[in-house]
């Protein structure tokens, strides 16, 4: 599989080694966690469609089959939290990898700490899995609330090509 795409300016790639710092994740009341199933796929689009600038690149119908036709894609990997109301609130999809591919919060339920849970949650299903560190990217002026949250968590940048 290549690598993610070369940055973009002020994109850059963050590491979290996976060590004794990891914590368990704490879902805010109201919410739970639990791994992807296929007929999540449309909300999991519409979600990173709400959320992302451009969109979850493209229509439904060439994202899901990309995705889930892509050999770094596992759903066991894709982290969905659910509201009180049965409501798709946020998502961490990852790749096989140890890259955190997508990190998705909906607007309305920012500031609850659920992105910090799904931070946590992969780490930890990482860590089971025997891997030393994960890694993601993003951009520092575009994301600089996500880039505060990462490096709360105990990430670093590192080359992109790493």
């Amino acid at each position: 599989m290549p690598e993610p795409r070369p940055p973009a300016p002020n994109d850059i790639r963050l590491r979290k080694i996976l060590d004794e710092t990891l914590v368990a994740p704490h879902w805010p009341e109201g919410f739970a966690m639990r791994t992807f199933e296929t007929g999540d796929a449309p909300a999991l689009h519409a979600l990173l469609t709400d959320v992302f600038d451009d969109g979850a690149d493209g229509p439904f119908d060439e994202w899901w089959p990309r995705v889930s036709g892509d050999a770094e894609f596992d759903p066991a990997l894709c982290f969905l939290v659910i509201d009180a109301k049965g409501r798709l609130a946020a998502a961490a999809l990852c790749w096989t990898r140890a890259f955190v591919k997508d990190l998705a919060v909906h607007p309305e339920v920012r500031g609850k700490g659920i992105a910090e849970a799904l931070m946590w949650q992969a780490f930890a299903v990482f860590r089971e899995r025997g891997v030393t560190h994960v890694d993601l990217k993003t951009n520092t002026v575009e994301n600089a609330a996500a880039v505060r949250l990462y490096e709360r968590l105990g990430m670093f940048e590192v080359d992109w090509y790493s």
